[in-house]
């Protein structure tokens, strides 16, 4: 077994189950200042200690993979690729960057963030100066979104105060009656004095509005059962758990208010992913249906794209579901959703890779679609895609399609029902993607659109290839 180091993961979980080192030494069978040695990486972990660790934490031996940090690596080199930063030779330094944020990943996120507020700050000025040039405003509108993914991922997309919360409260539902969405109605009528009223006339394009001064909530009747459920489980997260929620975000340090707003906002649709499929039970719902997602939405009665959410939360200490990725981006390859589990990296220079199947969906709708897919680093994942359609509720009304993306560490693929039949191993029929054309180590790609950040360009005049930007 090459030596492995894993001091911060092996902290990280310490943590989460609130045990001193004391405790998880004896509990491990190891001495106190052998357990302190390994979680400041100074000895390596050995096979017996890896094996009582995984079997401790409830955690596969892959959680300890280095690679893990594969996500702040690339955010890192993204930050060192930028003209301002002037450290392009930096950026292609793989091993000292990874070294980095192996040994010091607090310093490589502290660099990441205060890049990003460079980034807003610089965009703003421009705007007060109107010398834009090629930001055009890309930091001050991306920054309270880019704050929040950053709590939720950095949190591996799972808030376990709030789940448990969610859960406590269906399990007692369910004592009472077994329809949980009855009972939330109840819950909001009898308890805090709310009259849910479904509406036909909210308008074009309102879904729900709650109006705290009348307590009047009201849901369209354009919304499934499933949605309006969903809705009404996220006010009342913000009328039972507000409080939570808010202690939650000020733990975040957001840096101004849009920031907050949206962050309350993401913590309590997450109350409502959380009510509805309730952790444990959906945990062991996805486990037992290896990961069917059509068919886990067809038993909870909610959408697909719901499953697909709530799957990547599955990270609950000691109940660890497969850590997913989880994309919603449209025809034009916005991105509108992202969050992950894993350390797959969404460029913050904009653009995604054409080659993803991801944007294939749109030619064969409803039809899921599997792909086997190698980011520049030599790791490889396996990808479920699907479209979603939201179908207008009147004649004249545009319809919304997006494409869902479910990504895994290809390790995790044999436990997916999707996987079946297909090659996984040596002869895998593996697709080459990166995160963006701007970060993209590739520079020989035939989809190519931009030359990659720091890369100087050769241009032959009485030459061609099939990129304007590849190096033969």
């Amino acid at each position: 077994m090459p030596k492995t180091y894993v001091g911060s993961r092996l902290r990280q979980l310490r943590s989460e189950r609130g045990l001193s080192q004391v405790a998880l030494a004896q509990t491990l069978a190891i001495s106190p200042s052998y357990l302190n040695q390994i979680e400041h990486d100074a000895r390596p972990l050995t096979a017996a200690v890896l094996e009582k660790i995984t079997h401790t934490f409830g955690v596969d031996a892959g959680f300890f993979d280095s690679q893990d940090d594969v996500r702040l690596v690339a955010e890192l080199r993204e930050v060192l690729l930028d003209d301002d930063v002037e450290a392009a030779d930096t950026a292609h330094d793989a091993q000292g960057i990874s070294t980095m944020v192996s040994g010091h990943p607090e310093i490589a996120a502290a660099m990441v963030n205060l890049y990003r507020r460079y980034r807003i700050a610089t965009d703003q000025l421009a705007a007060a100066t109107d010398e834009r040039g090629d930001r055009s405003m890309r930091g001050a509108i991306s920054a309270p979104h880019d704050e929040v993914r950053d709590y939720f991922s950095q949190r591996r997309n799972y808030i376990h105060e709030l789940d448990v919360a969610a859960e406590e409260m269906t399990t007692r539902m369910r004592m009472h009656s077994g329809d949980v969405r009855r009972e939330i109605i109840d819950r909001l009528e009898k308890r805090h004095g709310v009259t849910v009223a479904r509406r036909v006339d909210l308008g074009d394009y309102v879904l729900h509005r709650f109006d705290p001064a009348s307590r009047r909530l009201e849901v369209s009747a354009a919304l499934s059962a499933g949605q309006r459920a969903f809705k009404l489980a996220a006010e009342l997260a913000y009328l039972e758990y507000g409080d939570l929620i808010g202690q939650l975000v000020d733990e975040g340090n957001f840096s101004n208010d849009d920031a907050r707003s949206l962050a309350r906002y993401g913590l309590a649709n997450y109350f409502a992913g959380a009510a509805l499929l309730p952790y444990a039970q959906f945990h062991g719902a996805a486990e037992d249906f290896r990961y069917d997602i059509e068919r886990l939405s067809a038993f909870y009665a909610v959408s697909y794209e719901t499953v697909c959410h709530r799957l990547s939360t599955l990270q609950r200490p000691n109940l660890r579901g497969i850590p997913w990725s989880f994309v919603r981006v449209d025809r034009a390859g916005n991105m509108s959703k992202r969050q992950s589990a894993t350390g797959f990296h969404f460029s913050a220079s904009g653009g995604t890779c054409p080659l993803w199947n991801v944007y294939e969906t749109f030619a064969s709708p409803g039809k899921i679609l599997t792909q086997i897919a190698e980011m520049p680093d030599g790791r490889e994942y396996f990808w479920i895609a699907r479209t979603v359609e939201r179908r207008a509720a009147r004649f004249g009304q545009p319809g919304k399609t997006f494409a869902i993306g479910l990504g895994c560490e290809l390790r995790h693929a044999a436990r997916v029902i999707y996987s079946d039949g297909l090659e996984i191993g040596p002869q895998a029929r593996i697709t080459p993607i990166g995160a963006g054309c701007r970060v993209c180590e590739r520079q020989s790609c035939t989809q190519r659109a931009f030359p990659s950040l720091g890369t100087e360009l050769r241009i032959n005049e009485h030459g061609s290839t099939v990129s304007p930007y590849m190096t033969v």
